[in-house]
């Protein structure tokens, strides 16, 4: 493991004006992979780890670290696997992995229970994380939480034929889908096509500046990046109905909070009610962010440090 050392109980220099770049970067290894990783803030403050969202990596919280550390959090980042400055492998790459390769991080580096906070795919590896994991988390935020599966009942259990027909349905659909990948990824590294992209996912057009597209554009122009969102197509097209997050909502024993953008179109408020519908009752809270989509941390940061906090600390003044 590649770590920064300092004295116990200091802070970082200033992140103001470094946008994407924020904090003290590291690197360990998980299953032979290098994980990327940043902190910041006290190093006696309580661990908080911040998961991105597809397409992004651990600078996309450039405008929410300073305050949390402010506020006494110990403040961690990661890339996960095919994303950021992690490596990108031609696995299938799920939110079962990704979990796997959180709960390495908490173990190696963090090396106490922590709050875990995910943009979109993020928050369902937290989720996914607290589940299987429940003594490595406090408590869980998810900013939204997608998942096609909750669209949808669960699907009933099927007869072994019909699984191993599904299996090579999937497999099919997802071997048409990896043809034009490259292409894909060769359009993410246009300046403009991106920006179109990323209007999709932003209400608050003003948020897409030139760090932003640079956050975006540097991983999808590394050599490997086609094959990773390949692994990531097969991976998430064949999980097991106990990765689903309806699966997971009905095993949840950790506190969590929804923060979801009122004009999120990706995953849109419908989605919201149905996951409180999931949840066990006195566990989940649903706090809507106005006039953000669907990276509320970034669109507006105050807004979403302050619900934040206030739920992580709701007797502070």
């Amino acid at each position: 493991m590649d770590t920064i050392d300092s004295p116990p109980g200091t802070w970082d220099p200033p992140v103001a004006g470094s946008g994407s770049d924020w904090g003290e970067h590291g690197v360990h290894q998980f299953a032979g992979w290098h994980c990327h990783w940043r902190r910041y803030g006290p190093r006696d403050g309580e661990p908080l780890v911040l998961l991105h969202g597809f397409g992004a990596c651990s600078g996309h919280w450039r405008a929410n670290v300073a305050g949390l550390a402010e506020a006494g959090y110990q403040v961690f980042a990661l890339d996960l696997l095919g994303f950021g400055r992690s490596d990108q492998p031609g696995i299938a790459l799920d939110n079962r992995l990704w979990s796997r390769q959180l709960q390495h991080f908490l173990q190696e580096v963090v090396q106490a229970p922590a709050v875990l906070v995910g943009n979109s795919i993020g928050g369902l590896v937290s989720l996914t994380t607290a589940v299987f994991r429940p003594e490595l988390v406090r408590a869980v935020v998810a900013a939204p939480l997608p998942d096609p599966a909750l669209l949808a009942p669960l699907p009933r259990r099927r007869a072994p034929w019909k699984r191993r027909w599904h299996r090579r349905l999937v497999l099919a659909g997802q071997a048409l889908l990896r043809l034009p990948l490259p292409a894909l990824i060769g359009l993410l590294r246009q300046p403009l096509l991106l920006r179109l992209g990323l209007a999709s996912a932003y209400y608050r057009l003003e948020r897409i500046d030139h760090d932003l597209l640079r956050l975006v554009a540097r991983p999808a122009a590394r050599p490997t990046a086609a094959r990773s969102l390949a692994g990531m197509v097969r991976g998430m097209g064949l999980r097991p109905r106990a990765a689903t997050a309806p699966a997971l909502l009905s095993r949840l024993e950790r506190p969590l909070l929804l923060l979801w953008g009122a004009r999120d179109r990706l995953v849109p408020p419908a989605v919201a009610r149905r996951v409180l519908q999931r949840a066990p009752g006195h566990l989940c809270r649903l706090h809507w962010l106005d006039a953000v989509g669907h990276c509320p941390h970034d669109e507006d940061p105050a807004a979403f440090n302050a619900a934040l906090l206030a739920w992580l600390r709701p007797s502070t003044p």
